[in-house]
């Protein structure tokens, strides 16, 4: 038996109280060793995080005591070892950067639960829309699926005219953990998708209760796996590596840290390029050491893990400006 866990959630759910919360949250996860990226914004929670079985267990029992986040659906997968390099626990303005002008609170797409969402694969009025960035439906995607070549979702007004002639089908859109397709579906509702679902908890929790059929190549994932296997019934491999051609869903953030592309990269390749994706970004001054992973975390610009610890002498207001590096 693998010895951590991976956890995977959102909440909407609202705070008020930011900064305390914040610094409560930090300590918590520091006490009890565990690693990831937590984002606090007024709107609820959005965190992955990882750590020993026995830890990831208390901390998930935790959040959950919070009468808020009582509702909060965990996906948890195994791993050999913990996932992450750091802990960040932030504020930020949304639980995931859109833009859009929508509040899933309100209205967004009718959630889907994965036996539900496997069952409507099947009906031939059905259409699956992934509201991911371009390299994550690279390096794998449900079969069939319509994919946008966008970074963000903040982009997704830049594209809905791609799909405006499917008006009339039953859209459902999907995501890694279900937190984009919250405001993907509610923003598609407002502008004239009158059928719109959303596969409730995302492609990891497919994967996890329903084997992940017919999702093909590996979900990227924001830790230090990259990717994750999903399906366990009819896996097939869909991304060629960058610098050779050949199969491999072997995905590489680049060791050039002002480049960062995330691509696919085979092994072999890996190692002779050190990490880079070019000759070019091989040669770079900057270039980070490579580890054979091609993971790299970096430091969110405004970001202070010591705040957490100050003696409180500053405002709330102070505390918040200098988190979001406002002004900078």
């Amino acid at each position: 038996m693998k010895p951590y866990s991976v956890l995977l959630y959102y909440i909407y759910s609202p705070i008020e109280n930011l900064v305390e919360y914040r610094d409560i949250h930090h300590q918590y996860c520091i006490d009890n060793h565990l690693l990831g990226r937590i984002i606090v914004a007024s709107e609820g929670l959005n965190g992955t995080v990882s750590g020993l079985k026995e830890d990831c267990e208390k901390y998930m029992t935790w959040v959950k005591s919070d009468p808020r986040f009582a509702a909060v659906d965990f996906k948890v997968e195994s791993h050999d070892e913990i996932a992450f390099k750091k802990l960040y626990v932030r504020i930020k303005k949304e639980i995931v950067h859109s833009e859009l002008p929508v509040d899933p609170t309100v209205k967004t797409g009718k959630h889907l639960e994965p036996a539900e969402f496997k069952q409507m694969l099947n009906d031939p009025d059905v259409v699956l829309v992934d509201m991911r960035s371009n390299y994550e439906h690279k390096v794998g995607k449900f079969k069939g699926a319509v994919t946008f070549d966008m970074e963000n979702l903040r982009e997704l007004p830049e594209h809905i005219d791609e799909i405006a002639h499917l008006k009339d089908k039953k859209i459902i859109t999907y995501c890694t953990g279900g937190i984009k397709c919250e405001k993907a579906s509610a923003y598609l509702l407002d502008n004239g998708f009158d059928n719109v679902y959303q596969l409730h908890g995302g492609i990891i929790k497919y994967g996890l209760e329903e084997g992940g059929e017919n999702f093909y190549g590996k979900c990227y994932v924001f830790d230090g796996r990259l990717v994750t296997d999903v399906n366990s019934v009819n896996p097939e491999i869909i991304s060629t590596c960058h610098i050779c051609g050949t199969l491999s869903d072997r995905m590489v953030n680049c060791a050039n840290p002002e480049c960062n592309e995330h691509l696919p990269i085979c092994e072999k390749c890996g190692e002779e390029m050190e990490g880079a994706c070019s000759d070019a970004c091989k040669s770079h001054p900057k270039k980070r050491p490579y580890n054979g992973t091609g993971y790299y975390m970096r430091n969110p610009e405004g970001y202070k893990p010591e705040i957490a610890f100050r003696t409180r002498k500053n405002t709330k207001k102070i505390h918040i400006v200098e988190e979001l590096g406002i002004g900078k």
